[in-house]
């Protein structure tokens, strides 16, 4: 592994140099690197040093295996109570004719468009309005799983919850074990944003508080349940929020073993309070994949999710500590087109899925939703004359 002392910029001088060089040592030896060890990556750190250490623990953990799945996603409403900044996505009620508020049975509607398509997983979040109950929920889940009962059902966010909860007077352990019975398989990541209070304060006020967020996934995770964990970067916050949002994770990961994932998600700057803010380049995003995979020890994966980062950037990421890619989704999904991102509309077949794992030399690998194997496609195997897309909604 000499390579890892090479790839770091003779600028670097002693002490940051040597403080890389131990944390170097560190990783190749499978030890932890503590958060002011983090900052100093991100601060000194350069792209082929971190991504080197983030390739090296990514291959020492899953090997040169790329996942993703056949998934399809529901977006209930983008009409919300909440005022956040960096949202592109929503309405407020007052605007709600700008916006779409499904029925259960139009959410229906789409989960039988795929009954025919080898599909494992349907994901649903959306915006928090006061319809949207845990009543509303409840029946939609079941009716969900009595339709297609192999299904992987993963839905809402602790924002979501929250607000549900409360709103129904229950609290959070009694209303996750409601939504487990109710057929619920595992939690997504979403609403996490950035732990640091003052900052979460600023650019997401209103929503569920660090801690609560924290909770509801400990809470779901002592039901023997997985979810995932996601970190919104690139907007206000700084090296020091980014490493503290990891410690939080990290920390809860040490004691519930139930995050399954970590997913990074870039601040997108169009049509949101933010938007004079500058993106960060994809050399930020690629550190930022880097550091987290080094950092976050305990979690299994890194994922990049493609309709965010685009199709190329998230195939380069495969180098820098990310092993999946999400999965083919559809094009219904319009969190990330509507906030600008390179997908307008976001929708992969399995075939160009893999292709595209398999042309940066890695293994294509068909996961369930907790990362189960289905299948191996062997490099040639798929063309995208011979797989035709199954993924062809309109966008409502």
């Amino acid at each position: 592994m000499h390579y890892l002392t090479d790839d770091l910029e003779p600028a670097v001088q002693s002490p940051e140099r040597e403080k890389l060089l131990r944390i170097r040592d560190k990783v190749l030896a499978g030890e932890r690197i503590d958060a002011e060890e983090g900052v100093l990556l991100f601060n000194y750190g350069n792209l082929s040093f971190v991504g080197a250490l983030a390739n090296f623990i990514r291959e020492k953990k899953q090997g040169d295996k790329t996942y993703f799945n056949r998934n399809f996603h529901i977006e209930p409403t983008n009409v919300c109570i909440y005022t956040c900044s960096f949202c592109s996505y929503s309405r407020l009620i007052k605007k709600r004719e700008e916006g779409w508020e499904y029925t259960q049975e139009q959410m229906m509607d789409i989960v039988r468009k795929f009954d025919d398509k080898p599909v494992t997983e349907v994901h649903i979040v959306g915006g928090v309005l006061p319809k949207y109950d845990l009543e509303f929920y409840v029946s939609l889940f079941k009716a969900i799983k009595q339709h297609r009962p192999e299904l992987h059902l993963k839905a809402l966010t602790p924002v979501e919850y929250h607000y549900i909860f409360k709103k129904a007077k229950v609290s959070y352990e009694e209303g996750m074990r409601i939504i487990s019975d109710s057929g619920v398989d595992s939690l997504p990541g979403g609403g996490a944003e950035i732990f640091d209070e003052q900052l979460r304060e600023k650019i997401a006020g209103g929503k569920c508080s660090s801690a609560e967020w924290l909770s509801i996934h400990k809470i779901w995770h002592s039901l023997g349940k997985r979810s995932n964990a996601t970190m919104l970067y690139g907007h206000l916050e700084s090296y020091e929020h980014r490493i503290d949002h990891l410690e939080r994770l990290r920390s809860l990961q040490d004691e519930t073993k139930g995050f399954q994932t970590f997913i990074p998600l870039k601040f997108r700057n169009k049509d949101n309070e933010l938007s004079h803010l500058d993106e960060v380049s994809i050399i930020e995003d690629l550190k930022n994949y880097a550091i987290s995979r080094i950092y976050l020890d305990n979690f299994d994966h890194i994922k990049a999710y493609w309709p965010m980062l685009g199709r190329d950037h998230a195939q380069l990421s495969l180098a820098f500590g990310v092993d999946d890619v999400d999965g083919t989704i559809d094009d219904t999904t319009k969190i990330y087109s509507m906030a600008g991102s390179e997908e307008q509309s976001p929708s992969m077949t399995t075939a160009e899925l893999v292709h595209l794992i398999q042309n940066v030399g890695r293994r294509a690998i068909e996961r369930d939703s907790v990362y189960n194997i289905i299948r191996e496609y062997a490099p040639g195997e798929l063309t995208q004359e011979t797989t035709k897309s199954y993924y062809q909604l309109p966008v409502a």
